[in-house]
């Protein structure tokens, strides 16, 4: 692959009720970045990840990933560089233990069983839940569930990582927790996330979708600066640029 570089072309994709999920979807992102993709529900975000290593095929348009044009043809190839991480991780665990979880991509590879067992450990360690291995993940907290989801990608070794609402359901530590985790890798990241505090920590370009749509790409505190863009695509500052409302209700009083 070719810096791993992810580009969708005039992509278009409607469901078979005939619903227009995306709408001449365009970018391209370049090796090392870190991109969030925002907008209200039923933007077309989740739709939007599923085309990047080919879970849904495109109506009309393409996906290239490098060099490679993504086709049934270069599925395979396409999906060991490009690592999804899906909005649920019940959707993602599926095996009666953690370590078989893990070690389900890696077997799939063909890889001998020394390689996977060092893949799987070295995984678990990066996610920092290696005494998770022999637990099985129906047992575990929906934090601990997240970080052996992000391991059952990493042990396949992508250079690409793509996530759906990575902190939907954590508690605060366990989502400061995942954001250090997430900062701390060298990957390129895609995110779709309805959490815009995170994405001022993690990400330094941010693309908002509307009705399918593209309505701005940009660097972060551009977007966000832009309220009156934020408001026609249904989206609220981070909480972290809101005015505190009571302080700001005191100080009308004192100027009253």
């Amino acid at each position: 692959m070719s810096h791993h570089i992810v580009e969708a072309r005039d992509l278009e994709f409607c469901y078979p009720d005939r619903t227009e999920a995306l709408r001449q979807i365009s970018f391209t992102i370049r090796h090392g970045e870190s991109v969030a993709i925002v907008g209200a529900n039923g933007a077309g975000k989740s739709t939007l990840l599923l085309h990047l290593n080919g879970y849904l095929t495109p109506s009309a348009g393409q996906v290239r990933i490098g060099d490679c044009l993504l086709t049934r043809d270069t599925l395979n190839e396409v999906r060991r560089t490009v690592g999804m991480v899906f909005q649920d991780p019940d959707d993602q665990l599926f095996m009666s233990t953690v370590f078989d979880d893990v070690a389900f991509g890696p077997l799939n590879l063909g890889l001998t069983p020394e390689e996977v067992k060092k893949r799987v450990e070295d995984a678990l360690a990066t996610v920092g839940v290696s005494e998770l291995a022999d637990r099985p993940p129906h047992r575990l907290s929906t934090g601990q569930k997240r970080r052996v989801a992000i391991a059952s990608v990493l042990s396949m070794s992508p250079d690409i990582l793509v996530m759906d609402e990575p902190t939907a359901g954590l508690d605060p530590r366990a989502r400061r927790r995942l954001i250090e985790l997430l900062a701390s890798f060298t990957h390129t990241k895609i995110i779709a996330t309805h959490d815009l505090d995170m994405v001022i920590d993690l990400c330094e370009r941010t693309i908002v979708m509307h009705a399918g749509e593209i309505r701005a790409d940009g660097p972060t505190d551009e977007i966000f600066a832009n309220e009156a863009l934020l408001h026609q695509c249904r989206l609220e500052l981070p909480l972290r640029m809101q005015g505190c409302p009571v302080c700001s209700q005191g100080g009308a009083a004192r100027r009253k």
